[in-house]
């Protein structure tokens, strides 16, 4: 890493050009580019509607988190409540949020309690390129435009992109 004027640059550890702090991801312990990551593509901007309020927070080593789990809040932006019609009839809700506290990507690790090594694609880990979380939930309410919901694992403050009813084909 080099510093220049308070910004923060990497070589990239495949193509060996500099690039700012916010145009790099580390994988496996190597900086990368987004250019050698995504090539020509171009990002694209999402809103998030909410956050989430909770007693989760992010671990401060290793993965996962810390604090008390069970009902968490949704606290949606006024400008959503058109959207919530009929949504009280859900039992089960889509939760799609942004991992803005996740780290450094491992393309392949050790996953979860049974240890079966695997990629980043096989598995639920926050450590993504994406940072994209989805988790089916319980709705346990609705207060205005505050959601009520069970066994989201999101800590406290994360952003939510979008809410939808839960569907499956295998339901």
């Amino acid at each position: 890493m080099i510093k220049v004027k308070n910004k923060k640059y990497y070589k990239c550890s495949r193509c060996h050009k500099e690039a700012v702090h916010d145009k790099i991801y580390i994988i496996d312990d190597k900086p990368v580019c987004v250019t050698c990551i995504y090539g020509k593509k171009k990002p694209f901007k999402i809103y998030p509607i909410g956050v989430v309020r909770s007693e989760l927070r992010r671990a401060k080593k290793g993965f996962g988190t810390t604090g008390k789990e069970g009902i968490s809040r949704i606290e949606l932006l006024e400008s959503q409540k058109p959207f919530l019609y009929k949504l009280e009839e859900e039992k089960i809700i889509t939760v799609v949020y942004y991992l803005h506290e996740a780290d450094a990507v491992k393309s392949i690790f050790n996953r979860g309690l049974e240890g079966k090594k695997v990629g980043v694609f096989a598995s639920r880990t926050p450590y993504r390129l994406s940072k994209i979380g989805i988790q089916d939930v319980k709705l346990v309410k609705i207060e205005g435009t505050t959601l009520y919901v069970e066994g989201l694992d999101a800590v406290n403050g994360t952003p939510v992109l979008d809410i939808k009813m839960k569907w499956s084909l295998f339901d």
